[in-house]
């Protein structure tokens, strides 16, 4: 949570060097929205279980909230404390990230939602920005000028990696110095002789409502040579009112260039190509509302929409529009907007619900409505913004920017949206403007003049209109407007009293720390007392199974009275034991082979096999004073992990063995807090290959979770242990071990539930 500088360069690429996942996340803005703000931020904290938090001096204090709010997050620390701890840090290698890695959660503005954490991996960032390259002709020669702020996938991908891959300059502003002056980017271009700069349509609005010739007097734009206008919807009256502005500047009209994107397709999905200059497509207004059908107007038609074509997709990437039974719609025909691509993420983070409403076949589902015209892109609105109004389709944003032009309402600051009207199969219309005016006539007329615009452009007047204080209407960290956040204030508390003061806010998140932190301190004693509880369990079993094993007669007899003492620790423990596939387990010489998650492995097996097997154990053990003895009288045999020469005479030794009881193999060899099944070893297949036996995968589940590496605390969890069918593989020699080895593992990786770390484990 930084703001832009480089400060903000440091530690993103810090992270990735320390094999970790960023996250950017927006320091609050404004103090009336300041509780909103922090709880959605909470709450992409604590869906990506985020366990450190950079950030700044002046945002400690907000930051010190969200620790309270977020159980995971164990440091909040600053840049400046980062430098001083590396002095007295080891060193460590720098991570090397594979192209399937996560690089990057970028979370989503949440205009109509909350936020989700958009899943890419360092594939996707690179496809989507040499397709980006590619498609602008982006070259070393070129240099970048941007103010946007670097936790904006547009900022943070488009103009700083864009720029870092394709070894262009990066003329770097803060977002603050532009909104306080945007002629200053404007200079920055003049200054630099910028060629390529990217923006949200309101920045170039920003520019137009402060034009001041005095301040740009000298001004030069005639090295600008493509000036992407993205983010959100792109205004064709911006458009014509910008580049008529600065043409006596040197600005050319064909330097605009309007584009689209989301970060599920990392950031850019289509673009105009450069020297083009916007298309603006006029249709026919009644055939689009009521049959979304994009014809176009005649040149005399002044009820026209004009509608932003927004470019071609990027190289490698496909687009379609698809009605709501999935069916492709042909061009000018108004439907859902769905892409493809190697930009594309494969989900959101640790949201499985979403992350299958939004990939379909293999296509994606942008949120959008759209259609195809000669190639482009053209954008009529969000799906769940849309207005059903007496039979019509009613977009948000062309009234919104119609009102926000009015004398005494703040410009972008407008949210129009539906109500739904109760077994009517229609909506309210709502419009909600932010306005200083305090006037009761002045406010009056003010109302009257919205309700005559929106008769004017959709034919029908609002059924309310709400004028709201200053900072009532909801945005994003991009601007855009969060209709449906917006919409919940209005049905809930209404917007009459203004912003809740600071202090009240603070104390509101407050307390909401202190019982987040309460109730983590009672899961905490809960987790505490089990723990203590199962140990206590397993110090009473224990010497019962120790004087069990030295005491009774015969290796079978001990076997299963150390069964016995298994069984009822699992059970006394409260840890639910499922057990499958018993019913195909050989009845004669067999070697089985299990992953290996836990300490509480062996337990859990000794509750679960229905017969005495010979766990074959590190040699290391052997040599242990209680251990070795304890797992002698049990039946193990012990086995040299690192002497090859050793190791050959191990499985020779196994091999005269294997006739006695079942060999039961952890073919990884160790286990590790990570979760992932790890390479094999190949000398349980060896053995099985040449004795002629089949191996019996078995898959243990839940156990890492019950009593993970590096933990002495146990948790309940259910625990499972599937026996899988005896695998064969004819033939002789190390060719036979080796597919047989492979198809084992194949059966327990498809049971496990874990990642596959073949090639990968560190």
């Amino acid at each position: 949570m930084l703001p832009t500088g480089l400060e903000f360069f440091h530690s993103f690429c810090g992270i990735l060097l320390a094999g970790a996942i960023p996250v950017p996340i927006y320091p609050p803005t404004r103090p009336g929205q300041i509780e909103d703000h922090l709880r959605r931020q909470a709450g992409i904290l604590q869906n990506c279980e985020a366990v450190a938090l950079i950030t700044f001096d002046a945002a400690r204090l907000v930051a010190r909230i969200l620790s309270g709010l977020v159980p995971s997050l164990r440091e909040v620390t600053t840049p400046e404390q980062l430098r001083a701890a590396d002095a007295l840090a080891a060193t460590v290698d720098d991570h090397r990230g594979r192209h399937d890695e996560i690089a990057l959660l970028q979370y989503t503005s949440g205009s109509t939602g909350n936020p989700k954490g958009v899943t890419l991996d360092h594939g996707n960032l690179l496809a989507n920005i040499r397709a980006w390259g590619q498609a602008v002709q982006l070259r070393p020669a070129d240099v970048t000028v941007s103010w946007l702020p670097l936790y904006h996938d547009m900022g943070l991908i488009g103009a700083w990696l864009g720029s870092l891959y394709h070894a262009c300059p990066l003329v770097l502003m803060s977002p603050l110095d532009f909104l306080a002056r945007p002629e200053r980017w404007l200079w920055a271009i003049h200054h630099h002789r910028g060629t390529v700069t990217a923006a949200p349509n309101f920045a170039f609005e920003l520019c137009l409502r402060h034009l001041d010739p005095a301040r740009l007097e000298g001004l030069d734009l005639s090295s600008l040579r493509y000036a992407a206008n993205g983010a959100e919807p792109v205004a064709a009256a911006t458009l014509s009112r910008f580049t008529a502005a600065f043409a006596p500047y040197g600005l050319r009209a064909d330097a605009l260039a309007p584009v689209y994107g989301l970060a599920e397709c990392s950031v850019g999905l289509a673009v105009s190509p450069p020297g083009r200059g916007p298309l603006i497509d006029r249709v026919r207004r009644d055939p689009l509302l009521a049959g979304g059908e994009a014809l176009p107007a005649a040149a005399d038609d002044v009820h026209a929409l004009q509608l932003v074509a927004c470019g071609r997709p990027l190289p490698g990437h496909d687009v379609r529009i698809v009605d709501g039974a999935g069916r492709e719609l042909p061009p000018r025909r108004v439907g859902r907007l769905e892409f493809r691509g190697p930009s594309t993420t494969r989900g959101y983070y640790r949201n499985a619900e979403a992350s299958r409403q939004l990939i379909r076949d293999g296509w994606l589902d942008s949120g959008d409505l759209a259609y195809l015209a000669e190639g482009d892109i053209v954008i009529t609105g969000r799906i769940k913004d849309t207005i059903i109004r007496g039979g019509r389709n009613l977009y948000p944003y062309e009234l919104e920017e119609a009102v926000g032009a009015l004398a005494g309402v703040r410009r972008g600051c407008v949210a129009v949206f539906g109500v739904p009207v109760v077994g009517q199969g229609t909506e309210k219309l709502v419009v909600v403007a932010e306005s200083r005016e305090t006037a009761a006539a002045a406010r009056q007329e003010l109302i009257q003049r919205i309700n005559a615009l929106a008769v004017d452009l959709l034919g029908t007047p609002p059924d309310d209109v709400v004028l709201a204080p200053p900072h009532a209407v909801l945005k994003t960290s991009s601007g855009k407007i969060r209709r449906a956040a917006t919409r919940d204030i209005y049905l809930g508390a209404g917007f009459a009293a203004g912003s809740r003061s600071l202090w009240l806010q603070m104390a509101r998140l407050g307390m909401a720390g202190f019982w987040q932190g309460m109730r983590a301190v009672l899961r905490r004693g809960a987790e505490l007392l089990y723990a203590g509880y199962a140990w206590a369990v397993y110090g009473l079993l224990t010497p019962l199974a120790v004087a069990g094993i030295l005491l009774l007669p015969g290796a079978a007899l001990r076997w299963r009275f150390v069964a016995a003492l298994a069984r009822s620790c699992v059970r006394l423990c409260g840890i639910p034991l499922r057990i499958d596939g018993l019913d195909g387990l050989p009845a004669a010489g067999a070697v089985f082979v299990a992953n290996h998650a836990s300490y509480v492995d062996g337990i859990v097996l000794a509750a679960a096999l229905p017969m005495p097997v010979s766990f074959v154990a590190k040699q290391e053990l052997a040599a242990h004073a209680l251990a070795g003895p304890l797992l002698r009288r049990l039946g193990a045999v012990f086995v040299e992990r690192f002497d090859v020469r050793q190791g050959v005479d191990d499985v020779r030794r196994l091999a005269a063995a294997a006739g006695h009881w079942p060999l039961f193999f952890f073919a990884e060899g160790t286990f590790t807090r990570q979760p992932g099944l790890r390479p094999f070893r190949l000398g349980a297949f060896q053995i099985a290959v040449q004795n002629g036996l089949a191996v019996t995968p078995v898959v243990l589940t839940g156990t890492r979770d019950v009593l993970r590496d590096e933990s002495w605390l146990p948790r309940r969890n259910p625990i499972g242990v599937s026996f899988c069918a005896p695998v064969v593989v004819p033939g002789e020699g190390w060719q036979a071990a080796l597919a047989l080895r492979d198809a084992a593992r194949a059966a327990i990786l498809r049971r496990c539930g874990e990642p596959d770390l073949e090639g990968g484990a560190p």
